[in-house]
């Protein structure tokens, strides 16, 4: 079965992604096809698209579902592992202190990891919006304050807590559709 989001964690994976022409095969083979039939549906010739289906292949993106015999020829079917493919921040990382930095810094490494996830999770829904014709029951609220001391900011964080805690247990339940809420408590500065 195929994923909904794919990682892009490394390198070499995002090497492989990074051409144009491989973005469409992608989404072409959201569904299984063989060469000859992606490059139809994304009208360029089929002996232009064979070098690029070989990285893609390589680098884990697309895989070999199965064969399609015509006669004497067989055509291998490929498909994408994964409806959406997003690129984690940490690819582009080459110094070991952000690794140490999070491993001693827990909320921190928390706060990444949970960018990462919003991202896939994001780009999931997208997709069933798009793709599945789905209505999303969504909403993103984002505020920007200022605390005059230490002891304000983490007095606020405990009332928010509380408050969100009070209006998950109000409103939550153990059946019905499930949601995810995020939190999330960060200092502004440079890039945020």
């Amino acid at each position: 079965m195929t994923e909904q989001v794919y990682s892009v964690r490394d390198a070499a994976t995002l090497q492989a992604l990074s051409h144009p022409t491989r973005v469409q095969m992608l989404e072409a083979l959201r569904e299984p096809a063989s060469a000859a039939e992606v490059a139809r549906r994304i009208g360029q010739p089929r002996q232009r698209l064979n070098h690029h289906l070989h990285a893609l292949e390589e680098a884990g993106l697309v895989e070999r579902v199965g064969e399609e015999r015509t006669g004497n020829f067989v055509a291998t079917k490929y498909r994408a592992v994964a409806r959406s493919f997003v690129v984690s921040p940490s690819v582009a990382w080459s110094d070991p202190r952000r690794l140490e930095t999070m491993r001693s810094q827990h909320s921190l490494e928390t706060l990444v990891l949970l960018g990462e996830r919003l991202q896939s999770d994001a780009a999931a829904l997208l997709d069933r919006a798009t793709f599945d014709g789905e209505q999303i029951a969504s909403a993103a609220v984002t505020a920007e304050t200022r605390f005059a001391s230490e002891e304000n900011r983490a007095a606020f964080l405990d009332e928010y807590l509380t408050a969100v805690a009070q209006l998950t247990e109000k409103y939550g339940s153990r059946s019905g559709d499930g949601y995810r809420v995020v939190l999330a408590v960060y200092p502004e500065g440079e890039g945020t």
